[in-house]
């Protein structure tokens, strides 16, 4: 195990070679802002700084949307309900989501990225992958490719990033978080394999709450004992998941980096403390749901012909309505407005909901989408 100021991912071959060798293994970086939004609010707010702060909503069903390390340090966590925020640390400052500002940045950041290589799969407005097996500046090391792209965020953004170098996308999205906040690390070709090993389950990428209680049911606790188990026996317990599972034991993933991917629909979604029946308290938590899913959208550089609204009941019944139109919706002004007429056109309600949630489909890249004011005609 070695950090990146002792070890550089340095594949056969170079960067100067006339085309990618297909028996040299690749490059990949992840990059992840450190406590991104937290970190843009203590950036533009000195008052903010070496103090707990919470993105999100300070009122009793407020969900804290990110933490500082200065409130993690109390327990405090992203999806965590603000009531229960403010009990583990009582000097908590709630800051109000100003997610296009942080959307503007995240722009900024890969525009950074574009620098050094052409291949980016951006994951959300504050982490990406990106595929430097070929860097566009001629950087001899993946490492100085990550440590120049720090280097440049810092100074170009005054925000920290971590990054992960490896040669698949599961390992170097293990390695950003292995020494967080403001870290490099590398997992080389000759470590992956024992390095997962050791790994704890539950930092499996693709290994969630449920599915890590699961493993550790049936005595998983570790990649070795993952590694154990076979083929077949994780496909019959995990579905098409198994395979994954099985070939990342082993430090294997073949997944490529994705340039310009385009899902087919983005979403968020939050379940409820107490069954809700009132029209303001469900708009209420509606409303930081909007803030969320069109910062993505304008992170993953796409626009929207069609915004869905769920409702899942207190019997588990699920309600979704939706609005398209010929057009792309102009602005999260007007997302928040046809996302709240759905809502209202809902009530009364027959019965209490203990779940909402709202999505953008219909998606298309920025450069094949002409927004159109379509206020409630989407």
């Amino acid at each position: 195990m070695s950090n990146s100021g002792d070890a550089a991912l340095t594949m056969p071959g170079s960067a100067d070679d006339a085309g990618p060798d297909p028996a040299r293994p690749r490059k990949i970086i992840h990059i992840d802002m450190d406590a991104f939004y937290a970190s843009v609010e203590q950036r533009d707010d000195p008052e903010l700084r070496g103090r707990p702060v919470a993105v999100g909503g300070a009122r009793e069903r407020g969900v804290v949307a990110a933490a500082s390390y200065e409130a993690r340090a109390f327990g405090v966590r992203s999806a965590m309900p603000a009531v229960t925020a403010r009990r583990r640390c009582p000097d908590l400052i709630f800051v109000k989501p100003r997610f296009d500002v942080y959307a503007a940045i995240s722009q900024e950041i890969r525009a950074i990225f574009a620098e050094h290589s052409a291949i980016i799969e951006p994951v959300s407005l504050d982490e990406a992958y990106l595929d430097v097996t070929e860097n566009l500046q001629g950087l001899p090391t993946a490492t100085a490719v990550a440590r120049a792209i720090r280097a440049t965020i810092r100074e170009r953004t005054g925000l920290v990033a971590s990054a992960g170098v490896s040669y698949n996308k599961f390992l170097a999205k293990v390695a950003s978080d292995h020494r967080k906040p403001d870290a490099l690390f590398v997992i080389t070709p000759e470590m992956g394999p024992r390095f997962v090993e050791d790994l704890p389950i539950g930092r499996f990428h693709g290994v969630g709450p449920k599915t890590e209680a699961r493993m550790r049911g049936l005595g998983i606790e570790t990649g070795r004992d993952l590694k154990a188990r076979p083929l077949e026996e994780l496909v019959a317990r995990f579905g098409s998941s198994g395979a994954y599972y099985h070939a990342v034991a082993r430090g294997i993933d073949e997944r490529p980096v994705r340039a310009h991917r385009i899902r087919k629909s983005i979403g968020a979604e939050t379940t409820f403390f107490a069954d809700v029946d009132a029209y303001d308290a469900l708009a209420e938590r509606l409303r930081p749901l909007v803030e969320r899913v069109w910062g993505a959208s304008l992170a993953k550089g796409v626009r929207a012909r069609t915004v869905t609204l769920k409702l899942k009941f207190s019997d588990f019944a699920i309600l979704t309505r939706a609005r398209s139109g010929a057009g792309f919706l102009a602005d999260r002004a007007a997302f928040e407005a046809i996302a709240l007429s759905l809502l209202h056109d809902l009530f009364p309600l027959r019965r209490s909901a203990r779940l909402i949630g709202v999505s953008l489909s219909g998606l298309s890249t920025e450069g094949d989408a002409v927004p159109a004011q379509l206020g409630f005609e989407l």
